[in-house]
């Protein structure tokens, strides 16, 4: 077999017209690995790559988005994986530099792919890279999370967002979240959050005791959650919910309050060593990741035109297992 089925995007593209095109399965080379992808999750990442950054110089067109994926080993090439290992890929470049997971076959670069032990099914396990690395990016790299923190989840109904959730409550600490939608209170409430707060642009105020804050919806609202931690808090700009990517005529001696620290979390720097001691985590503490919806592999539009609705509570995971 010599073909396989993938997207491949050259123009702006909206959900419902992705399409699967044939492709030849990719040649391996030294230091990258063939892998079979038998799920991935789709990402708001990829929403930005499709609908607009595909005009971007710097993206090679033609591209197969995807930014992670779960599957086996199929050509080792010169690098130390074996075949039929069970790995999964993130970040790197992926479905930007070079083609990613949206196809039956990717030829990933090795120190982008990680070995994985797990029970979880193909299904779960595609849930995991992107949204639950970053999650623990952030609240362990930069927010250095405790279980005596009372940590704020701003944007808590998305995917990262149920990640992030899941992690802190593990750890034992209390957690309040945020959701724009009183609808979607019930959904945080299932997922073990300690306080809920309807986020209408400004939360000042409305809560107390903060050590830790953990940014979903982005220089939207980065102002306004620097002033709800208390001094000595940590407060991690990750996500880019709002639409706004940057903070225009930031002051950061006025808007920093005194005493409190501002970082933020870029997951293109995977290690082995932290994707294990992730997966070491999700499995002691038995967590399953929180899924919205899964769509075979055939079902690409109808999926890609569910992430661009934004109406899908958790994470949407594509599966090719039982096509393959």
């Amino acid at each position: 077999m010599t073909k396989m089925k993938a997207v491949s995007l050259t123009a702006p593209t909206k959900g419902n017209d992705v399409k699967l095109t044939e492709r030849n399965i990719p040649s391996v080379k030294p230091g990258w690995v063939l892998v079979r992808i038998y799920s991935f999750g789709l990402n708001h990442s990829e929403k930005i790559l499709r609908l607009s950054e595909i005009n971007a110089s710097y993206i090679n067109k033609p591209i197969i988005p995807g930014i992670e994926c779960a599957g086996k080993i199929i050509d080792a090439s010169d690098t130390s994986f074996h075949v039929g290992q069970r790995v999964i890929a993130l970040m790197g470049g992926m479905g930007r530099s070079f083609d990613g997971s949206y196809a039956e076959y990717a030829l990933l670069p090795a120190h982008h792919v990680f070995a994985v032990k797990t029970d979880l099914s193909w299904v779960q396990l595609g849930a995991i890279p992107e949204t639950y690395y970053t999650a623990w990016g952030s609240l362990f790299d930069c927010l250095h999370l405790e279980p005596t923190d009372k940590i704020l989840v701003r944007g808590g109904t998305c995917a990262l967002g149920y990640a992030a959730i899941q992690i802190a409550k593990a750890l034992g600490c209390e957690v309040v979240a945020t959701t724009h939608r009183e609808e979607k209170f019930h959904l945080l409430s299932d997922a073990g959050v300690d306080s809920i707060v309807l986020d209408q642009g400004e939360i000042k105020g409305k809560l107390s005791g903060i050590t830790k804050a953990l940014e979903l919806v982005g220089a939207k609202t980065l102002r306004d959650t620097l002033l709800n931690v208390e001094v000595g808090g940590i407060v991690c700009n990750t996500g880019i919910l709002g639409g706004k990517y940057v903070l225009d005529g930031f002051d950061p001696i006025k808007e920093i309050p005194n005493g409190v620290y501002l970082t933020g979390f870029y997951s293109n720097n995977p290690t082995q060593k932290s994707i294990d001691n992730l997966m070491e985590f999700v499995d002691l503490h038995s967590l399953s990741p929180h899924i919205g919806r899964v769509y075979d592999f055939e079902q690409i539009a109808e999926a890609s035109e569910t992430l661009d609705s934004g109406h899908v509570d958790g994470k949407i995971v594509i599966s090719i297992e039982k096509k393959l």
